[in-house]
């Protein structure tokens, strides 16, 4: 535990239980009297254990129409709405941030601790990606979209000089802050809570994703992949605004070697990725929360080879391998990652996989934000305590009389 401050703890917004918000959780149980800010909180009741029942305060689009299902929309307002936090009184300000939460007003005296999960992604080196996702990419909607994509950039670099210390959560967004904001950061792996996990060695004849359905996640790109392979079955665990394209994705298939399950409660989810006999990942990942979870169920990983996972996987011609990766977000080249991941002779044990996981650690993640955070404390201490009394001006020599 922390010495008692006063703490502010920022984050963009609650939609869904995801790596994010388990980072956050974290952080609230290091500071159980902090303060909790975010844009908007529309979690579930039953996602939100993680906040042990403590208050949320919002910001003005909390009231705004269609909040609930249509969030997102109001991206735009958002920084504006950041903005608006009255954090004055506090000693120590923390963000949890992918979006805007970074972009809160801090004064002098006080210490901003930022952790980045990433720099806004679709406005920054994935805006194009994100464009085409969303048929955007001509008229005059995509000209409205660029350009409000231009003033948020133009607003996130702004905020840059409002944080004392960024700390990214892999090398991969280490070096995406150092291009996007020109700034270095410390490198702290998310925590994995792996107390939840058990690994198993008897695998079943499955394989399995966990993801929140958006974009960048590619869950489609699975589906379809898993729909050319009749013979292999998955599981797809996990809700959100690509349902529907997931479902076409997986066209007749699904119901036959691919079922679809949507939100499922935490118990469920442990379950299906302790006895799975791989876990499938298709997104350019910041870190990759849920792929260190499955192997510390024992369980190995398929992979998309860019981002963060390379960061938590071992892949093979390592020793003690833990997954395999693909090297390109196609249907074509996933299949063949299966094929060769089935081919393997032996597979990637259950051993290694919870080895590898336990380098992710909650103690070690506690340790190193709580060492950082206290230095930059002792810092602001220290400046404080040298700017102290009165100071002698130097005077011009060229207004000497």
């Amino acid at each position: 535990m922390v010495s008692r401050l006063s703490v502010a703890i920022v984050h963009d917004w609650l939609a869904a239980l995801g790596g994010a918000e388990r980072v956050l959780g974290e952080i609230l149980d290091l500071y159980p009297d902090a303060d909790i800010f975010t844009v908007v909180d529309v979690l579930p009741p039953e996602q939100r254990g993680f906040l042990r029942g403590r208050p949320v305060k919002t910001s003005f689009i909390q009231n705004l129409p269609f909040v609930a299902r249509h969030y997102r929309h109001y991206l735009p307002l958002m920084g504006f709405a950041v903005e608006q936090f009255d954090l004055s009184n506090y000693d120590l300000v923390i963000s949890s941030s992918f979006a805007v939460a970074k972009g809160v007003l801090t004064g002098p005296d006080q210490v901003h601790v930022s952790y980045v999960h990433s720099p806004m992604r679709y406005a920054w080196d994935l805006q194009h990606r994100y464009l085409a996702t969303a048929q955007l990419e001509h008229g005059l909607k995509s000209f409205l979209a660029r350009w409000l994509l231009h003033k948020m950039r133009i607003w996130d670099v702004r905020t840059i000089n409002g944080v004392d210390r960024f700390i990214a959560n892999s090398h991969f967004i280490a070096r995406r802050i150092r291009r996007v904001y020109g700034r270095p950061s410390l490198v702290i792996y998310p925590p994995v809570d792996l107390d939840r996990f058990k690994p198993v060695a008897r695998k079943d004849d499955y394989y399995v994703t966990v993801s929140r359905l958006v974009p960048y996640k590619r869950v489609d790109l699975i589906a379809s992949a898993f729909a050319a392979m009749p013979e292999r079955r998955l599981v797809i665990v996990g809700d959100g605004p690509e349902m529907q394209r997931v479902k076409a994705a997986a066209g007749a298939a699904a119901g036959a070697n691919i079922e679809i399950m949507g939100y499922q409660p935490d118990d469920v989810v442990r379950d299906l990725m302790s006895h799975a006999r791989a876990f499938v990942f298709a997104a350019e990942e910041d870190f990759g929360i849920t792929a260190v979870e499955a192997q510390a169920c024992g369980t190995p990983v398929i992979l998309y080879g860019k981002g963060g996972g390379l960061e938590t996987v071992r892949g093979q011609g390592t020793s003690n391998p833990t997954g395999i990766f693909f090297q390109h977000q196609t249907p074509e080249s996933l299949i063949a990652a299966v094929e060769a991941f089935e081919s393997l002779t032996p597979g990637p044990s259950a051993a290694a996989c919870r080895a590898n996981a336990e380098h992710f650690s909650p103690e070690r993640f506690r340790e190193r934000f709580t060492f950082v955070v206290e230095c930059e404390l002792a810092r602001l201490k220290a400046e404080l305590a040298a700017a102290d009394g009165p100071k002698e001006v130097p005077v011009p020599e060229t207004l000497v009389a």
